[in-house]
């Protein structure tokens, strides 16, 4: 059965190019009808929080990328984290020692060079810094076909010995993954070009303990418009940020897949192109990150979005903002979908819609001086509200006549009594439709806003 992971080190935000990773692995496994396992590579105790762990499994969830096995989801190869895997790994690195494939290095007071090797614990220098090293064999051609980037050669002459074992007692990376994705039978490897220099060392380190290595893949890096890496520079890079910037998370997915792998901007549901996906097709080129695109892919999957999913969408953005809307669920389905036509993101609908549920808003400045301060203004509201309580209708055409009539008082211009109204009842001039605005409010509540903005100061 082909197993696949994705292997975190919970050291920091989870970075969108680590989320494309993991979503290739997903497709890889699920295209196979084998397994997707997370697992967490903290290792780096004094880097490694556990909060950044427990955001990690969150946004994975959030992602929609649901994995086999993992630190929360109990499985046959556990444990899933480095940190309680260490009695594991002290029994294959004493395999080494015995074997004379490793060896024990005492280091200098500076503990940069090594003064001392040997294949037995150097009790007499247990005072010092003490590692185990792996001893790279010599004259060797480490091959392997990569999955992505083909056939890779590499000379073992150009690697020094390395260590697998830190004078602390804790092993490190290239050693762990190798026992990890030995223990949990990983049949393939795909992850970031940035470990390619890493796998031959990995390959010697397959071959010194006998057991047969994984097949590799290795994606290209996402750069950003300068073509070097994706970084803080170019904009935000955590999923974090994208949560917070209230892309869906559906849209996200949709665009990292597009991120070398398809290079049409297709609108799509990513979990439908399963069955499209093929490592083989991934492309060894860089991909650029196009911020703009991402936008347009998720402007396009929020308006094609059924109102009560959004509706779910939204309130989950809010809650994770720590944003509370008190209205009416119904209320708040009907503004959304009058709304999510003009809007890019939850952020932006949010911000587009926010003053329907709140009646203290703030008025804009614009709309004070090109309105309110109008010698006209107060005349305005007081027709309006006379008119608007004598109306019955308030579907979205009665709406519409009831405003009519009010502009056919001809106290302003028809642009200007629409616009003072539009800015009494939402604080500003770019609102979803007018219409639609009051049947969505109500007789009651338009006539209290238009109350309000004949007291605006």
């Amino acid at each position: 059965m082909i197993r696949v992971r994705f292997a975190p080190s919970p050291t920091g935000y989870l970075h969108v190019g680590g989320l494309r990773t993991a979503l290739f692995n997903w497709y890889f496994a699920k295209k196979n009808n084998g397994k997707f396992i997370l697992r967490i590579e903290d290792t780096d105790t004094e880097r490694s929080k556990k909060e950044y762990e427990d955001m990690i499994l969150e946004e994975m969830k959030w992602a929609g990328l649901d994995y086999d096995e993992g630190p929360d989801k109990v499985g046959e190869y556990g444990p899933y984290r480095q940190t309680e895997r260490y009695e594991i790994y002290k029994k294959y690195i004493l395999k080494l020692l015995e074997e004379k494939k490793a060896y024990y290095a005492v280091y200098d007071e500076n503990q940069e060079n090594i003064i001392y090797k040997s294949y037995e614990y150097p009790e007499k220098y247990k005072d010092k810094s003490i590692t185990v090293n792996f001893k790279v064999p010599k004259n060797q051609k480490i091959k392997f076909t990569d999955m992505i980037k083909g056939e890779l050669e590499f000379d073992s002459n150009i690697f020094d010995d390395f260590v697998i074992l830190r004078s602390n007692g804790v092993p490190v990376y290239q050693f762990t993954v190798v026992i990890d994705d030995y223990l949990m039978k990983i049949t393939h490897v795909i992850r970031g070009e940035d470990h390619i220099s890493n796998t031959p060392k990995q390959i010697m380190l397959y071959n010194a303990l006998g057991v047969k290595s994984p097949e590799f893949g290795h994606l290209s890096l996402i750069l950003g418009e300068d073509k070097t890496p994706l970084s803080k520079r170019h904009g935000g890079t955590a999923v974090t940020y994208f949560r917070k910037e209230g892309y869906l998370p559906h849209a996200l997915m949709n665009y990292l897949s597009v991120l070398g792998w398809n290079a049409e901007n297709q609108i799509y549901s990513f979990k439908e192109k399963i069955e499209d996906f093929n490592i083989n097709d991934v492309s060894p080129r860089s991909a650029v990150f196009d911020y703009k695109k991402l936008l347009w892919i998720d402007e396009e999957h929020l308006r094609n979005e059924e109102d009560e999913k959004l509706y779910q969408f939204f309130m989950n953005w809010c809650n994770y903002n720590d944003i509370e809307i008190k209205a009416d669920e119904k209320l708040v389905i009907k503004t959304i979908s009058i709304s999510k036509s003009k809007v890019s993101t939850l952020k932006q609908l949010f911000q587009f819609i926010e003053n329907y549920f709140r009646d203290n808003f703030e008025y804009e400045e614009i709309y004070i001086k090109k309105f309110v301060e109008k010698e006209w203004f107060k005349s305005l509201m007081q027709k309006s509200i006379e008119i608007i309580k004598k109306a019955e209708d308030f579907s979205v055409d009665g709406a519409g006549k009831t405003l009519q009539k009010i502009a056919e008082e001809k106290i302003t211009g028809k642009k200007n009594t629409f616009q003072s109204i539009r800015g009494a009842l939402l604080g500003k001039l770019v609102t979803p439709g007018l219409y639609e605005t009051i049947a969505i409010l109500g007789k009651e509540e338009v006539i209290k806003r238009l109350e309000r903005a004949l007291n605006i100061k």
